[in-house]
C-alpha cells in the first residue's frame, strides 16, 4: 500500500488533483500525456469493458479500471501510475486516486510511442509498474503483429506474445480473465 508521508511528494499529489487531462508523478515532476488517437483510445477501452464485463460475470472482488485514473506508489522515482485500463484489487478510495498500484496494468502505445526512446521509457514503466506490486502489464501494439505484449513480475524481460486470431489473458492478475486480440481492433 501507497503511504506517502514526504511533503513535496504531498505537494505533487494535490497540484495532480489540479490537473487538466491525463498525468503522472515522475522523477519529482508532473509529466503530462497528450491525448491519445482513435484507434488507441477504442483498444483501450475494449479492454477495460470486456474486463468490467468479465468480473461482474466472474463474482471477481476487484474492479475494471478505465482511463484517467490515477494509482499512487510510493517509488524513488515514481509516485503515480495512470494505465489506460486496469484490474484493480486494493481497497476503493471514492473520490481520491487509489492507494496501491493496479494488479493489471494495460499500456495501449499512441503514435508518439515508438522509437528507442520510447522503448526504453516504456521498458522503465514496466519495471516501475513490477517494483510497486503490480503482476502483469499488457503493452499493446496495435501496428505491429505482436499485438499484445504480456510482462509477468515472474519473468518481466521475456513477454508471451498473442496476435490477431489468437486470445490473450492476463495471468495470474486477472484469474480466467481472456480476451480476443482481434477486439482491439473493432
Amino acid at each position: 500500500m501507497s503511504t506517502v508521508t514526504d511533503p513535496k511528494t504531498e505537494r505533487l499529489i494535490a497540484e495532480l488533483y489540479k490537473v487538466e487531462g491525463k498525468a503522472e508523478i515522475v522523477d519529482g515532476k508532473i509529466v503530462h500525456m497528450s491525448p491519445t488517437g482513435f484507434e488507441p483510445g477504442n483498444a483501450a477501452g475494449a479492454i477495460y469493458v470486456s474486463l468490467r464485463q468479465f468480473i461482474k460475470e466472474a463474482g471477481l472482488t476487484g474492479v475494471a479500471v478505465p482511463d484517467n485514473v490515477g494509482f499512487l506508489t510510493d517509488l524513488p522515482n515514481r509516485k503515480s501510475f495512470c494505465p489506460d485500463a486496469a484490474y484493480h484489487t486494493g481497497p476503493r478510495t471514492g473520490m481520491k486516486f487509489l492507494s496501491q498500484p493496479p494488479d493489471f496494468a494495460a499500456e495501449v502505445r499512441s503514435e508518439g510511442d515508438y522509437g528507442i526512446g520510447a522503448e526504453r521509457a516504456m521498458a522503465k514503466k514496466r519495471a516501475d509498474y513490477f517494483a510497486a506490486g503490480t503482476k502483469v502489464v499488457w503493452d499493446v501494439d496495435l501496428q505491429s503483429d505482436e499485438a499484445v505484449r504480456v510482462y509477468r513480475a515472474s519473468s518481466p524481460d521475456t513477454p508471451t506474445i498473442y496476435r490477431r486470431g489468437e486470445t490473450a489473458e492476463a495471468e495470474p492478475a486477472v484469474p480466467r480473465w481472456t480476451m480476443p486480440v482481434d477486439q482491439l481492433f473493432e
